[in-house]
């Protein structure tokens, strides 16, 4: 058994899982929040099996949480080994082979799982000017890591490698391009292991093969994007030279005409640091309707608020608009998948994305559609002309998977 630990390290936060990729399991998991600010939220699961049987055992999470300071990283990992020392798996007896990183942006310099170096180290500090941040909380999970697993591989995988496979015409912008070589400014395209993991998992479940197949996979959560999947390479992707461009999401505007920037900076004084969180933390649904999750939209919706309705509206809109062009992009669609959270569980928002795209043959199935099902499903009806799926999307899986490979 071949077992790899997958750390997610944010700017005050550690995510990490313990995965048997050959069996598509977890073994444990958890979250350590709050890291240097205080007090921190330690949450820990136990995948335990309560009751050996054949053909399958039952299975049991058990959940353990704390409150305590911690102070960076490097004590944030020593908590987490005291969690598995305390609670299981005993890593003793599930010694991970390998430990696979999240990282935000490899540049146009890593285009595939990347076993982790003092150079890889330093390339990914460098490029985080591109990431200012998401990089530096990837290096410092990554410096961290290495010091209490020293005697294993650490493998990167990056975010924007599956986006790596784009053609000129798509990656490209129209700036002068002295300007966009010297500053490294074009299209990059993140949350690429998802749709890796998911437009995969959609050949396979449909039984079909990924090279003779042209998907669209929504990634649709508090960040959203889409991306165009012709023969299982990305082709076209709706964030771009940051996740702030493309799609309207939970904070983020998406795509903006730039002179309102000027026009802001001008006219109401605004820095750039303040048009920056503007921008990314003050719009989307939370500036539309003073909202972000998507389930307090449909709420406010359905009690007839005017702001919700609007801002499900903008959102709804925004989809269809990038389904119809990247539809055109690939000359036809087979298949359609809806990924994240409000892709895996916004009934409302599948049916309303794709109310207009009758004349490709997509009709999808409302009693498939409202089934609260956890694992793949197809939300079509039998007789379209189109394959539409909701697939779970598992990113650590994906990442313990290319840091078994890179290996």
């Amino acid at each position: 058994m071949s077992v790899v630990l997958v750390i997610n390290s944010g700017s005050s936060s550690l995510k990490y899982s313990l995965i048997d990729p050959s069996r598509e399991l977890e073994l444990g998991s958890g979250l350590i929040e709050r890291i240097g600010q205080g007090t921190g939220v330690v949450s820990h699961t136990a995948r335990v099996t309560a009751e050996p049987g054949e053909p399958a055992p039952t299975i049991l999470d058990v959940r353990h949480s704390q409150e305590r300071p911690i102070a960076d990283h490097h004590e944030a990992f020593a908590v987490m080994l005291a969690q598995f020392a305390e609670h299981g798996p005993d890593l003793g007896e599930h010694p991970p082979v390998a430990v696979g990183h999240r990282v935000v942006h490899g540049g146009a310099r890593f285009f595939e799982p990347t076993v982790i170096t003092s150079l890889v180290e330093i390339n990914i500090g460098d490029l985080s000017v591109l990431a200012p941040l998401h990089n530096p909380a990837n290096l410092a999970g990554i410096r961290a890591a290495r010091a209490a697993f020293r005697d294993v591989p650490h493998v990167a995988v990056f975010d924007t490698a599956f986006h790596q496979t784009l053609p000129p015409a798509a990656y490209t912008y129209a700036l002068d391009a002295a300007t966009a070589d010297e500053h490294r400014i074009r299209r990059y395209g993140f949350h690429g292991t998802s749709h890796k993991y998911v437009s995969e998992a959609a050949a396979s479940f449909l039984g079909r093969d990924l090279a003779q197949l042209r998907q669209i996979v929504l990634h649709l959560g508090n960040g959203a994007s889409m991306t165009a999947v012709d023969g299982g390479r990305s082709v076209e992707t709706s964030m771009g030279f940051t996740p702030l461009e493309g799609l309207v999401m939970g904070t983020r505007t998406g795509d903006i005409d730039p002179a309102a920037l000027f026009h802001l900076s001008r006219r109401a004084g605004l820095s750039t640091d303040e048009l920056d969180e503007l921008l990314n933390k003050r719009s989307g649904l939370l500036g539309l309707a003073g909202r972000s999750d998507m389930r307090d939209i449909l709420a406010g919706r359905a009690a007839g608020e005017e702001q919700a309705t609007l801002a499900y509206d903008v959102y709804v809109h925004r989809l269809r608009a990038y389904l119809g062009a990247y539809v055109a992009q690939l000359g036809g669609v087979d298949v359609i998948v809806f990924t994240a959270g409000v892709g895996e569980n916004a009934v409302d928002v599948r049916a309303d994305a794709l109310a207009t795209f009758g004349f490709l043959g997509v009709k999808v199935d409302a009693e498939r559609n409202g089934s609260r099902g956890r694992g793949i499903r197809r939300i079509s009806s039998d007789d379209s002309a189109v394959e539409v799926l909701v697939v779970p999307t598992d990113e650590e899986l994906e990442i313990a998977r290319q840091t078994l490979s890179a290996i």
